[in-house]
């Protein structure tokens, strides 16, 4: 198993992993990282506990938004693809209900 040294809001934390992963391990701890001045300040700058719970919130609403967004280089709105499966549930229909020809 290896270890890994992160710096998150000038503390170090040492942490655990697979071996082969520490690249990612050391990605995360900079995602983090990146975010706990804004988490620190929102947390007045008392409570590293706090601070943490508001980089978690962040990271939360980064991973929802990217859930619920369209994909990158969507052009299509999500009202617009509605109206397309409407006309194409029409057409299809129409097709359907057309008299076959022998």
């Amino acid at each position: 198993m290896a270890e890994v040294t992160l710096s998150i809001g000038g503390r170090s934390h040492v942490v655990g992993c697979r071996d082969g992963e520490e690249a990612r391990v050391r990605l995360l701890g900079q995602m983090l990282d990146e975010r706990w001045a804004v988490a620190n300040r929102a947390a007045g700058g008392l409570n590293s506990e706090r601070a943490m719970f508001f980089v978690a919130l962040m990271l939360a609403d980064d991973y929802d938004e990217a859930l619920t967004r369209p994909p990158a280089g969507a052009a299509v709105s999500e009202s617009a693809l509605a109206r397309i499966a409407d006309r194409l549930e029409a057409l299809a229909s129409a097709l359907e209900n057309e008299p076959h020809s022998a």
